[in-house]
């Protein structure tokens, strides 16, 4: 699928995946792309389920800077919470990606509702997400 434009008068809006936030603190090259979005004019967007999963991912490997880092992205991007609207449509989204990818997780699905819900790219380099028609695929290292 292709990369969605947005209208340059429209509010570029980016949601960033937990994919993207470990790449940008990896400082790889797709981590660099995601901070063009960070700094480009788009208004970027955190899933609260990516909190989690960094969280998560951060602590099981001993990553003292967490704290830190959540901060950062508290202060680089607005936090998105799950409402009961993008938590319904992330259900149904779920089903959607389980055509596709039998391992496919409920936390792919809010992402892109997330992203739906807000009229904005989904910035990931996950397999489940970076073919959709919303999606900024990092493993090409997009130019923005």
């Amino acid at each position: 699928m292709s990369l969605r434009t947005v209208p340059n008068s429209e509010p570029r809006r980016a949601v960033l995946d937990t994919y993207a936030w470990i790449e940008y603190f990896r400082g790889s090259a797709e981590g660099s792309a995601v901070s063009k979005y960070l700094e480009n004019g788009f208004q970027p967007f955190t899933p609260s389920i990516v909190i989690a999963e960094l969280s998560d991912k951060y602590r099981r490997e001993g990553i003292n800077e967490w704290p830190i880092r959540r901060s950062f992205i508290k202060l680089k991007s607005k936090i998105l919470h799950l409402d009961e609207l993008t938590a319904d449509r992330a259900g149904e989204l779920k089903q959607t990606l389980r055509k596709k990818f039998k391992d496919a997780g409920l936390a792919d699905a809010i992402v892109w509702a997330h992203s739906l819900q807000n009229d904005a790219l989904v910035i990931t380099g996950d397999k489940h997400l970076r073919e959709m028609d919303n999606a900024v695929n990092l493993k090409k290292v997009p130019e923005v």
